[in-house]
């Protein structure tokens, strides 16, 4: 089965973190988890993350938006995540 735009983002950005050992899971949704919640929520060296995956020019909506000032706000690195900025990954790591 052939990835969608944003798949291909979610497939690139999960290679990522499976090479640097991070631990991370993609929450459920789907009427049994929170929405709004990113794609992609982990730990890395004592750092909480959460990644909303997107692909071309489609950006957060303002549900999301809302969990990713949330998870700001409690200290934790919230990232928005395209082909065109995925170097920004490095806030994980650094």
């Amino acid at each position: 089965m052939a990835l969608t735009p944003e798949g291909k983002v979610k497939a690139k950005v999960r290679r990522m973190l499976d090479a640097k050992g991070v631990y991370y899971f993609l929450p459920a949704t789907g009427g049994y988890g929170r929405s709004g919640v990113p794609d992609i929520v982990g730990c890395y060296a004592g750092k909480f993350f959460g990644i909303e995956c997107k692909a071309g020019k489609n950006w957060t909506t303002p549900l999301q938006d809302i969990e990713l000032h949330k998870i700001i706000l409690a200290g934790g690195i919230a990232l928005c995540i395209n082909e065109t900025n995925i170097s920004d990954m490095e806030f994980i790591w650094t």
